[in-house]
């Protein structure tokens, strides 16, 4: 287990996915990241890569060839290298070995940086294709944030907020994952999503292109929460498992195949295509308080 601390937040993760363990603030005593209970669910935070959501038939053709894959692709369950190790940064890198070749047969390398900048974290994404032909793929952030915060407060007592007044419209996931073909209203005008655990009765809520980059966490009854930026990410999940005291705000360059896709890996929706040499970059940053 690796830590990063300064003055305002200390922070844990694991190589095993690079997974983020611990979000504390320090000025509060205050513990934003959800805690993994298996008995709800038990990640925290991981990392979605080589693709985001499900894929049809848990198989992408490419080159004639299928491939398996499970959701949310390899990455969450393999075990990274660290890297370099500063007083407030972090890295941590993965790349291609046998076991990936044979879902995913790309050469690549991934890093993942985590910097402490006073009461905010931001976690960066690094692709590089290390082969000699186009590369194709999808990465995203799962992170849970724990709901309520404070002590005296309900899940019901927050909301998320964003920074731009949204007219969005909730893209449904099918049984199988897959997302369906109609969407169903969400957001008309509005830049306030009241938080109740009956809204992940059907899974995620997922969004096309949102106008906001920031979405934040507020409550009425405490002056605790945060604001998340997730610019550069064209798709939004939101999630929490039934009955569970989380919300996952999950920033997505990638979506899970729809319920009438091809299957081919070249025109999946939300697909990155990345040439021999180059560097794909995103972030996310949260700030607490």
């Amino acid at each position: 287990m690796f830590s990063l601390e300064n003055q305002a937040l200390r922070i844990t993760i694991d190589q095993h996915g690079a997974e983020l363990q611990s979000i504390f603030g320090k000025m509060h005593q205050l513990e934003y990241l959800w805690n993994g209970n298996p008995a709800f669910w038990p990640k925290r935070s991981p990392v979605l890569f080589p693709i985001v959501g499900t894929l049809r038939d848990n198989t992408y053709y490419f080159n004639d060839k299928a491939y398996p894959m499970g959701r949310h692709g390899f990455a969450r369950e393999k075990d990274f290298s660290p890297n370099q190790h500063g007083v407030e940064s972090i890295s941590f890198s993965l790349r291609e070995d046998q076991s990936t070749i044979q879902v995913f047969p790309f050469p690549f390398e991934f890093v993942i940086t985590y910097t402490l900048r006073e009461n905010t974290l931001n976690t960066l994404y690094q692709i590089s294709n290390r082969g000699q032909s186009d590369m194709y793929f999808s990465v995203g952030g799962h992170p849970a944030f724990r709901i309520p915060l404070a002590d005296g407060t309900s899940y019901d007592d927050y909301w998320l907020e964003f920074n731009e007044d949204e007219t969005k419209p909730r893209w449904p996931i099918s049984a199988e994952g897959l997302i369906e073909k109609r969407p169903v209203p969400l957001l008309v005008s509005s830049d306030h999503l009241p938080l109740t655990k009956d809204l992940f009765k059907k899974d995620a809520i997922v969004l096309k292109d949102p106008t906001s980059s920031i979405v934040s966490i507020k409550s009425e009854k405490t002056p605790h929460g945060l604001d998340f930026d997730f610019s550069g990410f064209p798709f939004l999940g939101i999630w929490a498992a039934p009955n569970a005291d989380f919300v996952c705000i999950e920033p997505w360059c990638g979506i899970a195949d729809s319920v009438d896709s091809n299957q081919q890996l070249v025109n999946k929706e939300g697909i990155n295509r990345l040439l021999p040499g180059n560097i794909f970059e995103r972030h996310w940053s949260v700030s607490f308080y």
